[in-house]
């Protein structure tokens, strides 16, 4: 894989007490020291333009001035400093250009994976949260289509929180499809089942709040009976996937259960999507906050495209999930197992 990686994104440095830290990125860079393949590439920043396709010119004003005058807390979670600004445009300029990369044609072993900071997936229109500032990927997605790259893309989110930005700014546009799968009344407590998309984009928000503890075989199960046939009906031209890693059964801020190894199933379930729908394909960092299970995460992404075949999840799916699975399935038209 070609990993997108800026210096810059470092300079949001939230403190040793802050989950969302540069010593994510540190980790992530020690964990592919030891694999094959890797090669990194730095990418312009995005452009004001860019990201004024997304967010309110006034919100993003407001930001850099705050991080001009120093920084601070903007919420109780999410922190600026003085360097958050040019890490936060260099970080959506990772995202873009993976989007690019992968609509272009990038091939199995080029798969782009951008791994900026801070994380994208919480910022609204014109709001941070959630440790966001800008909506990486979906200042990547616009400006794909905006340039005539794209006519449609998906985004499928596999973060262990719900990505209510993402799914707040294209809630009414169809040329966007999002998906997530997170954890049930986590953070932001936003992505319930009936919030499908408004007007003619109804239908193109997907949401799949599974219950605490689910793991590999739950999120085998939501991925191969509902995102796939779904987004395989969209046919979208760009997939790019919102990679957290705080689904993770040792990570510190989820109840979740999924395994290093289950990350590299799912991988092979959108590699295989994205060939048989003909769409370009790649990842942007999100969450992950114990820094080992995290360059785990990432390095088992990059091992599958270098050849690993992970492990099949078990099919057994609990009780808890299986109401949800198949009232999603309900929902969007797509019937019981």
């Amino acid at each position: 894989m070609r990993f997108g990686y800026s210096e810059t994104c470092l300079a949001h440095d939230t403190g040793e007490r802050h989950p969302e830290t540069p010593d994510r990125l540190r980790a992530i860079r020690r964990g592919l020291a030891r694999t094959h393949g890797v090669e990194y590439v730095e990418a312009d920043p995005a452009s004001l333009d860019d990201v004024e396709r997304v967010h309110d010119p006034d919100y993003l004003e407001a930001v850099r001035q705050f991080c001009a005058n120093g920084g601070g807390k903007w919420d109780p979670d999410t922190l600026a400093t003085e360097g958050t600004w040019e890490a936060a445009l260099a970080s959506a300029g990772l995202a873009e250009w993976a989007a690019r990369e992968a609509i272009e044609g990038a091939g199995s072993h080029e798969t782009p994976f951008s791994i900026g900071r801070p994380p994208g997936h919480h910022a609204i229109v014109d709001d941070a949260m959630g440790f966001c500032f800008i909506n990486n990927a979906a200042v990547a997605a616009r400006a794909v289509i905006a340039s005539g790259l794209a006519e449609t893309a998906a985004i499928i989110d596999w973060d262990v929180h719900h990505g209510n930005g993402i799914q707040d700014i294209f809630y009414g546009d169809d040329d966007v499809f999002y998906a997530s799968i997170h954890e049930d009344g986590l953070y932001p407590g936003t992505g319930e089942i009936d919030e499908r998309g408004d007007g003619e984009a109804d239908g193109t928000t997907l949401n799949l709040p599974l219950p605490a503890g689910a793991g590999d075989p739950e999120y085998r199960a939501a991925f191969e009976e509902v995102v796939v046939p779904l987004l395989e009906d969209y046919h979208p031209d760009l997939l790019l996937i919102s990679a957290g890693f705080d689904a993770h059964r040792h990570d510190p801020i989820s109840r979740m259960r999924v395994s290093t190894e289950g990350y590299g199933y799912f991988t092979t379930i959108v590699r295989s999507l994205a060939n048989n729908i003909d769409a370009g394909l790649g990842f942007v960092l999100e969450g992950g906050y114990s820094l080992d299970m995290l360059a785990e995460g990432v390095e088992m992404v990059h091992e599958v495209f270098a050849g690993r075949d992970p492990v099949t999840p078990e099919t057994d799916v609990s009780d808890r999930s299986r109401e949800v699975i198949d009232a999603v399935k309900a929902a969007h038209g797509l019937g019981s197992k």
